[in-house]
């Protein structure tokens, strides 16, 4: 059984082509701009789902998927749940459903590595490359992440690299560049997607009785924006703000 936040059908943004996206509950990063921080609690108000549903509600979607769709399991953190994913996984694949995986890539067990091993991509997302800022942004270190990335290309696995820019917290060039630079000779990042910080998560802290900690934080301007993909561009070839 998996504990499932909630679904999105036909989503063009989590992955290539039209995808079922399922939250699925937990989450071990506490980033402070999540726009799912009702998906951060491992139980939540989530509902337990075996695996024979999500295959009949793939299933049914699948005409819609085309060559390059398929299904996304987001979060929260997917991995949390990686022992009870993998043979809804599994299943999935059996029936011809191209999957994805979007990830922190900051858990690391048996599970997960099964877990990847199984994905046809992954979508990893590094919060930030500076191991002091990404601890601020997200109370844990990116040291893991960094080995997940390592691991994937290792062992080619296609991922994309996810980046979102926040001013004062990852919006610094000399960070970007440094990750490029880290990143600039693998080979299996099929693209890089920035995307824009946006507060359309913050209503649900007031619904949580939460503090929204990023308040005062002002969305990206087009001059930022261009300026962070210029960076990726001069060593990336496939370069997206969504």
């Amino acid at each position: 059984m998996l504990r499932v936040h909630s679904y999105e059908s036909l989503g063009t943004f989590d992955g290539p082509g039209l995808r079922l996206v399922i939250f699925l509950q937990g989450c071990n990063f506490r980033c402070l701009y999540c726009a799912n921080a009702d998906t951060i609690d491992l139980k939540g108000e989530s509902t337990e789902t075996p695996a024979e549903e999500i295959l009949r509600l793939a299933v049914s979607e699948k005409p819609f998927f085309g060559s390059k769709g398929g299904v996304t399991f987001s979060g929260g953190e997917p991995t949390m749940q990686a022992k009870e994913l993998v043979p809804v996984v599994r299943m999935l694949k059996e029936n011809g459903i191209n999957i994805c995986i979007d990830s922190n890539g900051g858990i690391w067990n048996e599970h997960v590595e099964e877990l990847f091993g199984l994905a046809d991509i992954v979508l990893l997302d590094v919060k930030e490359f500076d191991n002091n800022r990404h601890k601020i942004l997200t109370e844990r270190s990116n040291a893991q992440t960094l080995a997940t990335a390592k691991w994937l290309e290792e062992h080619e696995k296609p991922f994309w690299l996810r980046y979102v820019v926040v001013q004062g917290y990852s919006a610094f060039k000399e960070d970007v560049t440094a990750m490029c630079e880290h990143f600039k000779n693998y080979k299996m990042i099929g693209r890089v997607e920035i995307l824009p910080y946006h507060t359309l998560g913050a209503h649900k802290y007031e619904a949580m009785k939460q503090e929204y900690k990023l308040k005062d934080v002002k969305e990206n301007t087009q001059e930022q924006l261009d300026e962070i993909r210029e960076i990726f561009e001069k060593y990336f070839s496939k370069v997206t703000v969504n």
